[in-house]
């Protein structure tokens, strides 16, 4: 079940040193770089493909501007407005659940992460109805636990949620707080990026039409077109971007390549 309790940790220092590196999994692969414990993802743009219009739709209905957080906004109100205001967007995101669809390579990398034992876990700003409804329909069998939803405050691009999952999967500091070091944070926004960067896990950015331009954001470690993709980075150890001493990448070439191609959408 989704998480819903709110929490309150320690935010991750900054790791903008610390190259994010992790162990081929495959075997007789180069055994440099830490073990990946765990994948974390986002829901909608990540899991299942954009439903972008939902915000045009959502900001409609509660007469807010582009620039403002919708969430931040919501739960800026006093009751009964907030409620009210919360209802509004789930009957926005109800309707979208009948026309999700999966990502390319979905299932693949979920079948792949569980045949390494790697555990899965959901950190999003939906609700849970959308979240329950993709899962039962694209990723029947498959687990994802814990299930963080917009219930959990503070949201997305704040680090708690990911934090949240690190402790549930025995993954503290020595204060016993959430540890996210060992992690990958896997989503399509700028909130999946910092929220991961915050926490200090690695962060790999489904490249998109619409969100190109983060390849190259200070949060963002490596760029996918598709889901699949990430099995063979993991087969052959992970390298990302940030901390290195060089600061050139391919990130920007890879998302220029993902829009001549047209994957990713």
């Amino acid at each position: 079940m989704p998480t819903t309790q709110t929490r309150t940790f320690t935010m991750t220092p900054s790791l903008s040193g610390e190259l994010r590196r992790f162990a081929a999994l495959k075997d007789g692969g180069s055994k440099e770089g830490k073990v990946l414990r765990g994948v974390v993802f986002d829901v909608d743009g990540t899991l299942c493909l954009q439903q972008n219009y939902m915000f045009t739709e959502m900001r409609r209905v509660l007469d807010i501007h582009k620039s403002t957080d919708i969430l931040d906004h919501i739960h800026s109100l006093p009751e009964p407005s907030q409620s009210q205001a919360q209802e509004s967007i789930r009957a926005i995101e109800r309707k979208a659940m009948a026309s999700q669809e999966p990502q390319p390579g979905l299932v693949p990398l979920m079948s792949y992460l569980e045949s390494r034992s790697l555990p899965k876990g959901i950190c999003t700003r939906n609700f849970d109805a959308p979240v329950a409804h993709l899962l039962s329909k694209f990723l029947k069998g498959k687990v994802f636990e814990p299930i963080i939803t917009r219930e959990f405050k503070p949201p997305k691009p704040d680090p708690a949620g990911i934090l949240h999952i690190a402790k549930s999967w025995g993954l503290v500091n020595g204060d016993g707080e959430g540890d996210a070091r060992d992690l990958i944070m896997v989503g399509d926004s700028v909130d999946d990026m910092t929220a991961g960067y915050r926490a200090g896990a690695a962060t790999v950015l489904l490249v998109n039409e619409q969100n190109a331009h983060l390849a190259e954001h200070e949060h963002t470690d490596l760029c996918i077109s598709r889901l699949d993709e990430l099995i063979e980075v993991l087969e052959d150890g992970f390298v990302g971007r940030i901390g290195r001493e060089d600061k050139e990448s391919d990130l920007k070439g890879r998302a220029e390549e993902v829009l001549r191609s047209g994957k990713g959408e």
